[in-house]
């Protein structure tokens, strides 16, 4: 086996990793071999991967083999993954960021964790985030601080920032992340990697649990989700998760509706919003690809529509359905009354239907998935003051979080592609939404726009 082929591979998709293993082109433990010596080598800098479990991989790789030997064939059958800090797996351990919670070891995998491992995944360790998983960086007392690939000063996103970092850096092909601020989605746009925020409820996040506590009510805003270097194993990797569990699985099964027709799919671009800003360079990479929308059959329009909720007020109420989630249980925190909490989930639930009547006349989304690339860490965070960089003025980071809630309110999906660089040289991506449960249809024009710019480039 050659260290190119290795190398080739690594740089690669899961999907083309699992069939240069059935195929016999290398062996699970060569390549399960060839990602840990490139993270020995190279992670010192990014510290992505900050939970190494390597042993047990190249054991779990040693079985895939013999899986691939008798004829066994698994849609990941011996590709090398890693997985969210945040999750629960066997024996390692769980924190969250959190120094109180350095001691506590999982007792079991989480249900996403299993369902990868049964497709045959190798799994080698786990990633950085930020304390409690809130914060746009990967940084903790535990694990220190993970750096974007494309330049070490900056960020690479949170909170799957270490998830997104070892798929840039080339570490893993396919990730496991969670998303209820953008923490999936604002990752891959800053280290231009592809993720995927889920229909709300459609992947199962037990194990994805605050370490040491026993799991409690469901969150009406959190998600649990894959990250990739390309759609199609996005894709693959949602088919694999997606389900229900518990009494539930006895009497429900998942059949998400095919994508629909792309080619001459109905979109709409919103660029710009007040009070979250934009970049004039992802404005530009946002309409070149509109432009190539529209080039490739499909139908764009550019602006507002009267079909579209009221933003600005989604907004609201996400932010404050958020904070009273990530507050809960903080010592003094504001809480609020029962009767305001379920008016909340009475304006989510209109919001919703308003969103199935723009999805009669429109078959996506397409908007920022954030205002500026990945920015310079920020040693000190303080939510109320701190600032980015665009356009050469200084913009509340926190504003920012507009183009998160627009899906995570109503719980709708969105995929984050990569589709260029800015200005500094670093990755953008955009965020194609699409009308709950039809989780196929941003994937797949995703892939179709990227076939026509291949075409166009040939």
């Amino acid at each position: 086996m050659t260290q190119a082929l290795h190398d080739t591979l690594l740089a690669g998709t899961a999907s083309a990793q699992a069939a240069a293993l059935a195929r016999g082109d290398t062996t699970a433990l060569a390549l399960c071999d060839a990602a840990i010596a490139r993270i020995e080598a190279q992670d010192g800098a990014i510290n992505a991967v900050v939970v190494r479990d390597f042993a047990n991989a190249r054991l779990q790789a040693g079985a895939a083999d013999a899986a691939l030997a008798r004829g066994e064939r698994r849609p990941l059958l011996g590709v090398p993954i890693t997985v969210k800090e945040s999750f629960n797996v066997a024996g390692l351990p769980t924190t969250w960021g959190f120094e109180h919670a350095r001691g506590f070891i999982a007792k079991a995998d989480a249900v996403a964790v299993e369902r990868l491992k049964a497709a045959g995944a190798v799994l080698l360790g786990k990633t950085n985030v930020p304390v409690a998983l809130g914060d746009w960086q990967s940084a903790n007392p535990i694990y220190g601080r993970t750096n974007n690939p494309h330049d070490l000063s900056r960020t690479p996103g949170g909170s799957s920032g270490g998830a997104a970092a070892a798929l840039a850096a080339g570490f893993v092909a396919l990730e496991l992340g969670s998303d209820i601020g953008g923490s999936i989605r604002v990752p891959a746009h800053f280290c231009g990697v592809y993720g995927h925020k889920p229909t709300h409820g459609l992947l199962p996040a037990a194990g994805h649990d605050f370490p040491g506590f026993p799991p409690g009510a469901p969150n009406e805003l959190a998600v649990i989700g894959p990250l990739a270097r390309s759609a199609q194993d996005l894709e693959l990797a949602l088919d694999l998760l997606a389900g229900p569990i518990g009494a539930q699985a006895r009497a429900m099964q998942v059949r998400l509706p095919p994508a629909r027709p792309v080619q001459q799919a109905r979109c709409l671009l919103i660029d710009s919003a007040p009070g979250a800003a934009v970049a004039s360079d992802i404005q530009a990479r946002l309409r070149a690809v509109a432009d190539d929308l529209q080039a490739s059959g499909c139908t764009v329009e550019r602006g507002a529509s009267e079909l579209l909720p009221d933003l600005a007020a989604s907004h609201a109420a996400y932010h404050r359905l958020l904070m009273t989630y990530i507050t809960r249980g903080t010592p003094g925190a504001a809480s609020m009354p029962a009767h305001e909490w379920l008016q909340l989930l009475d304006q989510r639930a209109r919001v919703q239907a308003q969103w199935r009547r723009f999805f009669e006349s429109f078959d996506a989304l397409l908007l920022p998935a954030f205002g500026c690339t990945a920015y310079p860490h920020i040693p000190a965070m303080d939510w109320s003051t701190a600032t980015v960089p665009i356009d050469g003025r200084p913009e509340l980071l926190g504003a920012q979080s507009f183009w998160q809630s627009v899906a995570t309110l109503p719980g709708l999906p969105a995929t984050v592609a990569p589709i260029g660089r800015g200005s500094d040289g670093l990755p953008i991506g955009m965020q194609l939404i699409g009308p709950m449960y039809e989780d196929r249809t941003p994937l797949a024009l995703v892939r179709h726009l990227e076939a026509f710019r291949a075409a166009a480039a040939a």
